[in-house]
């Protein structure tokens, strides 16, 4: 897997790069804004851009542009947005523009390599990968006419594991069920929230963008 890797901290940019190294992860290049970031992504096409969501020039939202930039313009590519603070209304966003192949993780989450590993394959798999407190967070915020209401405590665990990129194994290992209790589960909440089975959509990735919009 290439990756590059776009903060304005050095030392965070190269901690992250020695880290994925040592995972085995190929990283092509470093940025230290945006507007550099959009450069190595269209020079090196490389399958994850991890980025900032706060960089120069206004250390607001640049990050959150220049990855809606990226996946309209290099749809192979998938993201990681890293945030120092929870800002949920920045996850809604994007997760609502781009539900495919894009993932939001605190920066803190991150500590442990192998979550920033496994979000990165996920999102070049075109799935959405979600921070547990943002999940957590979206899913107290449900209106009252959600379809997510409707979801027992345990459709709702397996569906914030869903949001936090778990795949069934790993669903079932956390929750200490068997993995077909976990299958089950799954079609339950399709069925609930009105997803029917396609080969043309990841109904992992509507599940997710339904509890986001919710």
């Amino acid at each position: 897997m290439r990756v590059v890797i776009a903060d304005d901290v050095m030392l965070i940019r190269s901690g992250l790069s020695r880290l994925l190294q040592e995972a085995g992860v190929t990283v092509v290049g470093e940025a230290r804004d945006a507007e550099e970031l959009l450069r190595l992504v269209g020079l090196e096409q490389p399958d994850v851009a991890i980025v900032d969501i706060r960089m120069p020039p206004r250390q607001t939202d640049e990050g959150l542009v220049a990855t809606r930039r990226i996946r309209q313009e290099h749809p192979a590519t998938g993201v990681v947005v890293l945030s120092q603070h929870l800002e949920p209304l920045y996850a809604k966003q994007l997760l609502t523009e781009q539900p495919y192949g894009v993932g939001y993780l605190l920066k803190e989450r991150v500590s442990d390599i192998a979550v920033l590993v496994d979000a990165c394959r996920r999102v070049t798999e075109g799935e959405c990968v979600i921070d547990p407190t943002i999940v957590t967070m979206v899913l107290r915020q449900q209106a009252p006419d959600s379809p997510v209401q409707s979801l027992t405590d345990r459709e709702r665990s397996v569906l914030a594991l869903m949001a936090e990129g778990c795949s069934n194994a790993a669903i079932a290992s956390r929750l200490h069920v068997s993995e077909r209790t976990v299958e089950a589960a799954c079609a339950v909440v399709f069925r609930k929230l009105g997803l029917e089975p396609s080969s043309e959509v990841n109904r992992r990735v509507l599940a997710v963008l339904a509890v986001v919009r919710g």
